[in-house]
This record gives structure tokens, sequence and C-alpha cells, in this order.
């Protein structure tokens, strides 16, 4: 583990001015910024343990959670999950259950129960690669690591990794269930409204 600096935000604008300012490259894959938050850390935590992230600033979020980012609500327009919810709170609620049950059923079949109670919904779609050569330092070809570097994974054991909606440069599975079912409830049509454009947005994280 590398030495970093730790602090908490209980608010947005907190977070924002946390962050340790510094020149990052354009081309600067986003696991060595030197910023990060941490929501439930079961990603964050593991990828430092094994060296892949480095960050030299941590600013937990988890205070956030008073704020619209940890509410569900069901109402006339539908259904809020905040970023911050925990999926286990969010599998359990009544409203979820009752009126969106594949996302109810998709949250149980993620993880393990305690992973779960941790795990927020907004790091679950963002969690990075499970890719093998991605989590291993010793191999040096890894586009998610070292933007232009290759792809270990083309040419090594890749039977568990994508077969469509991949590229010549990646062929790494999006490893969230949460995001499957939300892409699957918004109708094509409603995309463009301002309301939707925040989910509409998760979907480039479906594909490498």
């Amino acid at each position: 583990m590398r030495p970093f600096s730790y602090s908490r935000a209980d608010s947005a604008q907190a977070a924002i001015s946390a962050q340790v300012p510094g020149e990052v490259p354009p081309d600067t894959a986003t696991v060595h910024a030197p910023n990060q938050f941490l929501a439930g850390g079961t990603t964050l935590i593991d990828l430092m343990k094994l060296d892949v992230m480095r960050p030299r600033n941590i600013t937990d979020i988890n205070a956030l959670d008073r704020t619209p980012s940890g509410d569900i609500k069901f109402g006339p327009r539908g259904l809020h999950l905040g970023a911050l919810v925990r999926m286990s709170a969010a599998a359990e609620h009544a409203d979820v259950r009752a009126n969106y049950p594949v996302i109810a059923q998709s949250l149980e079949l993620a993880a393990s129960q305690q992973i779960r109670n941790m795990a927020s919904l907004g790091g679950n779609v963002l969690q990075r690669t499970r890719c093998p050569y991605f989590r291993d330092t010793s191999y040096g070809a890894c586009n998610k690591r070292e933007p232009g570097s290759g792809c270990a994974a083309l040419g090594g054991f890749n039977r568990s990794h994508a077969v469509l909606g991949t590229s010549d440069h990646c062929i790494a599975t999006m490893p969230a269930i949460s995001p499957r079912p939300l892409l699957r409830l918004i109708p094509r049509s409603n995309w463009p409204d301002p309301g939707a454009c925040a989910v509409f947005r998760l979907r480039t994280y479906t594909v490498p």
C-alpha cells in the first residue's frame, strides 16, 4: 500500500474542493488519476492493494448519502435511485421490488450480501473490469491501464471475455449487473430527454 491523504466531505462542493490540484496529461488512464472518491470502496481498495490504482488523495463522500444521492424515491415520474444508495438497500426497497422487480432481482444476483451491504449503486456502475490482465500489473500490455500499450487478453486467456461489442483495443467485459435492467427499462425515445441523460450516459460503460 502506498501513502495517501484522506479526507471526508459532507457536501458536493466540499468534495470538489478537497481535490489536490495538479496537471494530468490528457492521455493518462483514469486509474492513474491522483484524486479518487470513496463510497463503498469495494473496488478502489482492492485495486490499491494490487497497485493498479495509486491515488495520492482520497475523499470519502459517504456523508453525501444525506443528500438526494442517498435517496430512493418512487412517484408518477418513475424511480429515483441515488448514486450512494447501497445495493442491498435498493434490492430490498418495497417500491423497487413491487414496481421494478428486474432491478431488485439483478442486484440480488450481484456479489455477496456483505459486498451488497457496502457497495453503492454509483460505484457498481463505475467499477473497473475484472480482466486479470488489467488487475495484474506484471502484464505491461493493457490499454485500460496504459493507453496505447495493447491488450494482452487478445492473445491470452480470454474465455471469460467479451465476444460482442469489443474492439481491436480491448475485449474486457463490463462487470456490473445493475446497468443492464436500467437500460432495458428506458425507451430509446426518452434518451434525449434531459431527465434521462444521466442514465443514457451509463451506456458508455457497458461497452469496452
